[in-house]
């Protein structure tokens, strides 16, 4: 059943005897003067529906302790410590002095109930109403669009790992599984004396090449087997863990390999695949986790963080945490979704962010909205170097045509292409456009017009002006986000939205409280 707080308040309250030694400012001392008031009792009332049962811990309390715990990053077992024995915690939950906090399995429990109701991110919500309520972002006609990748919680695993945990995962969740592993997964044990009972790698020659491709072979045909022995459409059907270890062993049995180099690939013989599959699996234990290049040569592991925010007072007005991978997370996609969805946005806004936000359907939702995009253009490069670009092409959608440098217009195709194959033949200009043996063929993007209209835009002094000053407020709050919170506690999207959502929304508080947050009897304001 559902908890509440007493209003009475024990004689060794530590509020009562220290509170005035709490920071004025402070997300302790605000906690302590303000937490029934920002998180009341009926907040969470859904939580727990039945009358019956033993009182479950204040809303308040829980509240407080994941907002103090996300704010300094710590552990379930590390938040109920402090709980315990620091002061300021105490304090700020309404803790006495000599009490002893909650166990740390309270906060699984509180989490799990949140993730499984309908409203999982309701703390990050509530922090957001403050801000509208106070007016700090009313009228502020400007939002950012950033994002950074958080590492995982787990280690990458290569191939041959992938492949042995995952047998050994379906023995363990699939009924049945375990003894077709030691009827047809024979392969492994044959070429190395090692069974999938093992944990460690197997024992080859791993600076042989030729013995490499015999491993990846043998796993790979022991994994084909135990599919081809299990009854895999029924356990599909079924669902549950068994269907998701039956559907990931069959991923990571094709994802990393390739017929051997002199196979038709009927033949049954592998080897690692000369190239990277795309939104590839790096551990079966976080099957959620992806590869993500934020720069050419910066390569991390993990998911990515995704944030709205408003650059004058570096508050975060809406965040999602996404697979670091794939069309569906890009930047352009989450961002666009984010902002349209944001709440504190009442009316026209400049929308701000880095190139990997200037993609064409970006800039025509923006359009459509009557936003002003000042979003870092895509670089366009020439064909030939130093030759020319799509923009000293003239696009003329009136008439549907394409006119090249040259002054040849062509029509274009249904599919948006330009075809100027025959004119490039005797075209004195050709060493500057193209290097087809054939000519040259121009495809135009669906929002081309709206790409090189952008492109003009960001020419001008004071679109540059305006991007440069309001950078580094978005990078400080980025700062504060990953500050000894870099790599993730947990597995998965949901989890570490969650968390990511409990994390903004205490760097939201702290931020407002700088700000000047006060509550007075006409609500709650920035002094």
């Amino acid at each position: 059943m559902r908890g509440g707080s007493s209003p009475q308040r024990d004689v060794l309250d530590v509020e009562s005897l220290a509170g005035h030694l709490l920071p004025v400012g402070s997300v302790f001392r605000f906690l302590a003067e303000h937490r029934d008031r920002l998180f009341p009792d009926a907040l969470f009332a859904d939580l727990f529906p039945s009358g019956r049962g033993r009182p479950s811990i204040p809303g308040e309390v829980i509240a407080s302790v994941i907002v103090l715990q996300s704010l300094h990053g710590l552990s379930d077992r590390e938040a109920v410590d402090a709980l315990t024995f620091d002061l300021r915690w105490k304090a700020a939950c309404g803790y006495p002095v000599d009490a002893k906090a909650f166990d740390a399995s309270s906060l699984t429990v509180w989490r799990a109930r949140l993730a499984s109701s309908e409203r999982p991110q309701r703390i990050f919500e509530v922090v957001r109403d403050v801000i509208a309520a106070t007016g700090a972002v009313k009228g502020r006609q400007r939002r950012v669009l950033d994002s950074t990748i958080l590492d995982d919680a787990v280690a990458r695993q290569d191939t041959v790992t992938q492949l042995i945990a995952q047998v050994r995962r379906v023995g363990r969740e699939v009924p049945g599984a375990h003894q077709v592993i030691a009827e047809r997964c024979t392969r492994l044990a044959a070429l190395t004396g090692q069974g999938y009972d093992s944990t460690a790698k197997p024992r080859i020659a791993w600076d042989d090449a030729q013995a490499r491709d015999e491993l990846v072979t043998a796993l790979v045909n022991d994994a084909l087997a135990l599919l081809d022995g299990l009854d895999v459409e029924t356990i599909t059907a079924a669902g549950g863990k068994p269907a998701e270890a039956i559907a990931l062993l069959a991923l990571v049995a094709g994802q990393d390999v390739e017929p051997a180099e002199d196979s038709d690939g009927t033949d049954g013989r592998w080897r690692i695949a000369r190239r990277v599959a795309p939104d590839r699996v790096i551990s079966t234990v976080d099957p959620q986790a992806r590869h993500a290049h934020k720069t050419v040569e910066r390569r991390q592991d993990g998911f990515k963080a995704h944030v709205v925010i408003e650059p004058d007072t570096g508050l975060a007005t809406m965040v999602e945490l996404t697979k670091a991978a794939g069309p569906d997370n890009s930047d352009a996609t989450v961002g666009a979704r984010l902002v349209v969805a944001d709440p504190t946005i009442t009316g026209p806004v400049e929308v701000l962010g880095d190139s990997a936000y200037a993609t064409g359907d970006m800039l025509a939702m923006l359009n459509g909205k009557g936003w002003t995009p000042l979003l870092k253009p895509w670089p366009i490069k020439p064909v030939v170097e130093g030759g020319f670009t799509i923009d000293d092409f003239t696009h003329d959608p009136a008439a549907g045509t394409l006119t090249c440098p040259a002054g040849v217009t062509r029509t274009l195709t249904k599919g948006r292409r330009a075809v100027f194959k025959q004119a490039c033949a005797t075209c004195v200009l050709r060493a500057l456009c193209t290097t087809a043996a054939k000519g040259r063929t121009v495809q135009l993007h669906e929002h081309d017009l709206l790409q090189r209209q952008h492109r003009q835009r960001a020419a001008d002094e004071g679109f540059q002006d305006t991007y440069r000053q309001h950078r580094p407020m978005v990078e400080r709050t980025i700062a504060w986000l990953t500050r000894s919170n870099r790599r993730l506690r947990y597995r998965g999207v949901t989890r570490n939205n969650n968390w990511l959502h409990n994390r903004i929304a205490a760097i939201n508080l702290r931020r407002l409280l700088a700000l000047g947050l006060t509550h007075g009897p006409t609500g709650w304001a920035i002094a």
